[in-house]
């Protein structure tokens, strides 16, 4: 019976953590255009979002190279970040 009742307490104890690490303790914030910085909100921007990048007119990327891709364009395929 000893043996019964420390099995138990074990087992509860193991579901308890498992339950408790699966939780996702992440909080989501939306984003909003206000506080995007014009990464995302340029015309042109790199597809990588780097910090800084975009512009108004066509270029590439000033700090991975990549070529600036139009914002609505980048938008349509999916890209709602």
């Amino acid at each position: 019976m000893k043996n019964f009742k420390s099995i138990l307490v074990i087992m509860m104890v193991v579901a308890s953590v498992s339950m408790a690490s699966c939780k996702d303790n992440k909080t989501k914030t939306e984003t909003t255009i206000e506080n995007q910085g014009k990464e995302y909100t340029s015309a042109y921007v790199c597809p990588m979002h780097c910090e800084g990048s975009g512009s108004d007119t066509e270029g590439t990327c000033p700090k991975c190279g990549m070529t600036y891709v139009m914002n609505e364009d980048h938008k349509a395929n999916g890209h709602t970040h």
